[in-house]
């Protein structure tokens, strides 16, 4: 958390409001994201790895990432962490268990009415990457699709140098997923809503991320289910000393 005084408020306001004009315009992104989506339908895995080198600076030879290099990865984290991991991984999972539901049905002057409860086969989630880690998004988006039974959860992991980041690998390897691919932005959504040679097309996307992602979602939305659109999440506080 970055803490300002009240002689640093309002220059720091001023460099918002600039970051803010200067920001990309949403129909030059759709135009993008359009071309990106397009070209992987068209192109597959060829079109994924050009996007990867071309926004993430990495060039992969494969796209999926190994169980040597998540166990590998996930190495590197401390047991603190790990014991964190864990209680939150409890607490998330007993949470979504109060949630499931179950099918019912019942019979009333010879008609039979009721409702089927089942999960979906196969579903995409897509963690954000590169400037930071999100292991917690690991949790709150594969947890959910375990307990609700789905059958194969594939993971979207977008990393700097093509290596997946150490704690997202500890909180994927505690949770078991096998099913891991190093890419990430437009590119990575659309792989997952048409498949490709290497990716499996999913029946529903998960999991928050940047402008590109959230406008990919949208687009593709309808070829596969989607979550929702998430957006930004900074948050200021201005409080003077009386609070």
């Amino acid at each position: 958390m970055r803490i300002l005084n009240e002689k640093q408020v309002n220059p720091f306001l001023t460099s918002l409001e600039k970051r803010a004009s200067g920001s990309i315009r949403e129909d030059d992104v759709q135009k993008l994201v359009k071309k990106i989506i397009i070209d992987v339908q068209k192109n597959g895995d060829k079109a994924v790895i050009k996007y990867t080198k071309k926004f993430d600076s990495v060039e992969l030879k494969k796209i999926c990432a190994t169980k040597k290099e998540i166990e590998s990865a996930a190495k590197k984290v401390d047991l603190d962490f790990m014991k964190v991991l864990k209680t939150s991984t409890k607490r998330i999972r007993k949470f979504h268990e109060k949630q499931k539901e179950s099918s019912w049905q019942f019979t009333e002057d010879g008609i039979t009415l009721g409702q089927i409860i089942r999960p979906l086969e196969r579903v995409g989630v897509y963690i954000p990457g590169g400037k930071a880690a999100y292991p917690s998004t690991v949790l709150m988006n594969v947890i959910p699709a375990q307990v609700a039974g789905v059958t194969e959860i594939a993971l979207c992991v977008p990393n700097l140098k093509g290596r997946i980041d150490p704690y997202v690998a500890a909180a994927i390897k505690l949770l078991g997923v096998t099913e891991v691919y190093k890419i990430g932005g437009a590119q990575a959504v659309a792989a997952m809503a048409y498949g490709t040679k290497t990716i499996k097309k999913v029946d529903k996307i998960v999991g928050p991320g940047n402008i590109y992602v959230a406008i990919a979602k949208r687009m593709v939305f309808g070829q596969v289910g989607i979550d929702m659109i998430a957006g930004p999440s900074e948050i200021l506080i201005i409080a003077d000393k009386t609070a």
